[in-house]
């Protein structure tokens, strides 16, 4: 017997089928084919919710199948096998598609589409979760929006108080894991010293 189509199974096949960028966008058009990149379940408890896909992503079609995503992994204290098993894991990008690079290499912010579009949808369809890991400044805009820090130092430095509000879901933020934050890393000791204990011992909870 065939199993009954869910509400999100259908959002998500919405979702990856999804073509506005490029073909109505909000300026310029997605420089190529879009090939949306996310993971959902209806029990998943924990939400890792970053930037957008970079070119390894778009590539694989799984997200952070890259160094950064071997930096987040390790940060969270997780295996791979259980980053991503989707029963337990939802991983929504602000923006579900790779953006394309400006003239310097780097990653285009994410698609202002997606989240517009999307993110009201899919997180009503996610009843469990409880701790939602808002990975950067775009991620953590939308999921903090009026708490979010004028710069992501502030932001960080509140991390404490963040995740102590009455939120549901709850909010984490942390930094991107790219290299590009290093400089960021080494400067705030207190992040791999305070914070990650907590959040591995929150991650751990909730798997």
């Amino acid at each position: 017997m065939t199993a009954p189509v869910s509400a999100l199974d259908t959002l998500l096949s919405a979702v990856r089928a999804c073509r506005v960028c490029a073909d109505a966008p909000q300026g310029k058009p997605l420089p190529h084919t879009p090939r949306p990149v996310l993971r959902a379940s209806t029990t998943a408890r924990l939400a890792v919710c970053g930037q957008a896909p970079g070119t390894r992503v778009h590539a694989s079609g799984t997200p952070f199948s890259d160094p950064s995503g071997v930096r987040l992994r390790s940060w969270m204290g997780v295996t791979e096998d259980e980053f991503y098993d989707e029963a337990r894991v939802a991983i929504v990008p602000m923006g579900f598609c790779f953006p394309g690079q400006d003239a310097k290499g780097g990653d285009l912010p994410p698609r202002r589409e997606c989240a517009a579009l999307w993110h009201e949808k899919i997180f009503a369809a996610l009843p469990q979760i409880e701790l939602v890991l808002a990975v950067g400044a775009y991620a953590q805009a939308f999921h903090l929006g009026a708490a979010k820090g004028k710069t992501l130092q502030q932001t960080m430095e509140r991390w404490r108080e963040l995740l102590a509000t009455t939120r549901d879901p709850k909010v984490l933020p942390l930094p991107h894991p790219s290299w590009r934050n290093n400089a960021w890393l080494k400067k705030n000791p207190w992040f791999e010293a305070e914070l990650l204990p907590v959040l591995r011992r929150e991650v751990r909870r909730l798997l």
